[in-house]
């Protein structure tokens, strides 16, 4: 999910929601990370400085792009006349057969903490892995099916919880520190975790969709961003941008790897184009535990750690049109851009191998 996706992470981890210190959407759809002071921006602390590499960097193709991303954030503004996003009433959280095996976590309200240990498999894991990926991917796809206006987010949930349970699979985020639902279904303005519910989707609305099964004790876990009906340019351009990013990310990725090279792969590119790239979320570990190190930083960074062959991990970079900043609802999940500007987001989970990545949540 875009749980430990964005894990806000400092020198130390800590699972809470930029609103809340008991927020629980640090561990979803990206984890929520808090950043120590020597994360800081430059902004933040040296205007003046911040100022001047700005008026260096921007010239020949950087001033096009600039002029390109003025241009979409007026068409953004267009976009904003719509009301913003408002809860809808949530249903009741649907059953799971009892023959199903359930995750650790389930019956529990509270949140597991990150765990330590990397997932590294043998062959056999491996192969659990591929089935687990595989059966998200082919929900997912089916989930985008789904994505038409006057749908409502509660019905895609309940689609993609009958196909689950019908594989003999267990929704993973159903139960996930009290998540009440069996998918994250994140609209507009809503960067990530949010809850399904019965506002109809609305045509050029954008929504992403994150799945994750638990089938025969393995998580596989992905997410993509859809196109309702006549989605604008300014949109469409973020939208296809982010998903160019998370493969970006995904290209530098190899045994003996160095974690922060996904980072600034995917700051170069989304630089390029002017959109911000969100800290508070990350990837992380996911196997046997849905939410486990390492820490995938999705903007520049210098963290240290390398890849391992047989390692499976997350990567779900978020993009904004504007703010990366954050602000999250009462319900301590739902997450949305702090001056309410759309967002995006795409995940894969990956296999690193002696030569490459091989992505596992593709059908």
């Amino acid at each position: 999910m875009a749980v430990v996706d964005s894990l806000v992470h400092s020198a130390s981890l800590r699972l809470s929601s930029s609103s809340s210190p008991s927020s629980k959407s640090s561990l979803f759809a990206g984890s929520p990370l808090a950043l120590s002071p020597a994360f800081v921006s430059v902004k933040q602390t040296c205007p003046n400085r911040r100022l001047v590499i700005v008026s260096k960097r921007i010239s020949g193709l950087e001033e096009a792009m600039r002029i390109r991303r003025e241009r979409e954030l007026q068409s953004t503004k267009r976009l904003r006349r719509r009301p913003p996003l408002r809860r809808g009433r949530v249903s009741p959280r649907l059953p799971v057969p009892d023959h199903i095996p359930k995750p650790p976590y389930f019956g529990s309200p509270l949140l597991p903490e990150l765990a330590s240990e990397h997932q590294v498999h043998d062959s056999d894991s491996i192969a659990h892995m591929r089935a687990a990926c595989e059966l998200a991917a082919r929900v997912l796809d089916y989930a985008g099916t789904l994505v038409k206006p006057s749908v409502t987010t509660d019905e895609i949930d309940k689609a993609v919880h009958q196909m689950i349970i019908e594989a003999g699979a267990y929704p993973s985020p159903l139960g996930y520190g009290g998540f009440p639902k069996s998918v994250c279904t994140s609209v507009n303005e809503c960067m990530c975790h949010g809850i399904p519910d019965s506002r109809q989707l609305q045509d050029g609305d954008i929504i992403n969709i994150d799945v994750t099964v638990y089938l025969n004790g393995y998580h596989g876990d992905t997410s993509r961003t859809f196109l309702c009906g006549n989605v604008s340019d300014a949109l469409k351009n973020l939208v296809q941008v982010t998903e160019e990013c998370m493969e970006r990310g995904i290209a530098v990725c190899k045994d003996g790897a160095s974690f922060k090279k996904i980072g600034k792969r995917i700051s170069d590119h989304a630089e390029k184009y002017g959109y911000g790239v969100v800290e508070r979320f990350v990837g992380h570990g996911v196997g046997t535990i849905f939410h486990s190190q390492p820490i995938i930083y999705h903007h520049r960074n210098e963290e240290p750690g390398t890849m391992v062959e047989g390692q499976t991990f997350t990567i779900e970079p978020i993009l904004s049109l504007g703010s990366i900043e954050c602000r999250t609802w009462p319900d301590n999940w739902t997450t949305l851009t702090a001056d309410g500007s759309p967002a995006a987001q795409f995940e894969h989970t990956i296999l690193i191998t002696r030569t490459g990545a091989e992505i596992l949540t593709q059908c």
